[in-house]
């Protein structure tokens, strides 16, 4: 561990993060078509969580319910003093005659917990009524939006979906992935990752961004012949919560798949469980193997004439899934080394040594320490204290990274929030196509100083 990382800390502060608070997780309910998020906080919270999680993170932009259109209690100190439930109760019923939506999510940030408003029973009251309204304390000091994520996702199975004692239908997966706003890519990777699963025979249950279909595909969920979780540890609490609830299995893939050689595997692992005919999936491996190195063998003459100036050694700072994802497949496909390797998501403790052991032989005769780290400042120190040996290194991070980058003559490149310098309209790097996307990406950069 570098010598920054052991730097012991008087304050419980950090700065510069890669995450917002719990209540950010509104987002997650934007993610849903026809669901509206209402917040339950303060003023200018959301308004934070707009500005780091959607525009500047890749600018990407919002539509509905979401960003300015989010309604928000904007609690004051009279609600502090006397309680915020009758700013709520107000805030709910104009919010339901001014958005005509499907699925209403109430989250409760700090002002809330901590004075205590009973919000649960004022939504149960909307709900014996008929409107389709949950409730989730997002309070920020409970975690961050990684955190709220999960809360949201339960919330809404329990208050929403409710009991199902039906069957379950053979070759539906639910698929939970990335974060909603977290990630720059989510919307293009879901995408991508419901095409494979799709190619290899399954019916896919998309549960956010834009090949959802509102809360219709929430209450399939209970129909699903399981849950199929590609993260190292972000959604897994609501995959188990959902095999309690419902008595569905679920499958955790904590490595997303980049590359051919990665996406064999997980189709593989995946059908494999599902128990399904591997005719159709073997066909569509065949058929992607053989697009992707169809152009993975044009690559190879750029990259044989100008190897000698490109990068040789990466530094890379991010989430837990990204960070394991990158670090992967540009080691093991590509052939770079990994020199810095942080996470900044703050995973719990009880995944974290799963999450160290996934970087140990990440390549043949690649063995990467990863350290965990949330302070900006400690990151940047770190990353600067490595010694490139020789040409020009990359640098994997966020926009907080950029002056560092340019003091180490480094690549740059943004893959986690806050992300300033990028416009995402619909963009992949994961899977077949998103791999050779990632190579372009990283080797216009290469040649073209940046």
């Amino acid at each position: 561990m570098s010598e920054a990382l052991k730097t012991k800390k008087k304050s419980n502060s950090i700065s510069d993060p890669r995450y917002s608070c719990a209540v950010g997780a509104s987002n997650t309910v934007v993610g849903i078509k026809g669901a509206v998020p209402i917040a339950n906080c303060s003023p200018g919270c959301q308004l934070k969580q707009t500005a780091f999680l959607t525009f500047e993170n890749g600018f990407q932009g919002s539509i509905f319910a979401g960003a300015g259109n989010m309604p928000s209690a904007n609690s004051t100190e009279n609600d502090i003093v006397f309680g915020g439930i009758k700013t709520l109760d107000q805030l709910i019923k104009s919010t339901l005659k001014v958005f005509d939506g499907d699925l209403y999510v109430v989250l409760t940030g700090c002002v809330g917990g901590l004075i205590g408003d009973d919000v649960p029973s004022l939504v149960n009251e909307y709900r014996d009524l008929g409107y389709p309204i949950v409730a989730v304390d997002t309070a920020g000091f409970k975690g961050n939006n990684l955190f709220g994520h999960e809360e949201v996702v339960n919330a809404i199975v329990d208050q929403f979906v409710g009991d199902y004692k039906g069957e379950r239908k053979k070759g539906l997966v639910n698929l939970w992935f990335e974060v909603p706003y977290y990630n720059q890519n989510w919307r293009g990777d879901y995408q991508e990752l419901a095409r494979i699963l799709r190619g290899a025979g399954f019916e896919v249950n998309v549960l956010f961004g834009p090949e959802n279909n509102g809360v219709k595909d929430w209450l399939r969920i209970p129909e699903a012949q399981f849950n199929l979780v590609v993260s190292p540890w972000v959604g897994v609490r609501n995959a188990e919560h959902l095999e309690k609830k419902y008595g569905q299995p679920f499958l955790h893939i904590p490595e997303i798949p980049i590359g051919a050689e990665a996406t064999a595997a997980f189709i593989r692992k995946v059908v494999d469980f599902a128990g399904i005919d591997k005719e159709q999936s073997e066909k569509f491996i065949e058929q992607e193997n053989g697009i992707y190195y169809y152009y993975l063998e044009h690559f190879s003459e750029f990259f044989a004439e100008y190897w000698y100036g490109m990068p040789s050694e990466f530094a890379i700072t991010a989430d837990s899934a990204y960070t394991l994802a990158y670090t992967k497949f540009l080691a093991d496909q590509i052939g770079l080394i990994p020199r810095k390797v942080i996470i900044s998501d703050d995973p719990p403790q009880k995944f974290r040594k799963t999450i160290e052991d996934a970087f140990h032989n990440i390549s043949e005769g690649v063995d990467v320490e990863v350290e965990f780290e949330e302070d900006g400042y400690l990151i940047e120190k770190a990353i600067k204290e490595v010694d490139f040996s020789s040409g020009k290194p990359l640098i994997l991070a966020s926009s907080w990274e950029i002056n560092l980058a340019n003091d180490k003559g480094a690549l740059f490149f943004e893959i986690t929030p806050p992300s300033s310098e990028t416009l995402i309209i619909n963009r992949s790097f994961v899977g077949y196509k998103g791999a050779l996307n990632l190579l372009e990406k990283i080797y216009s950069a290469s040649v073209g100083g940046k």
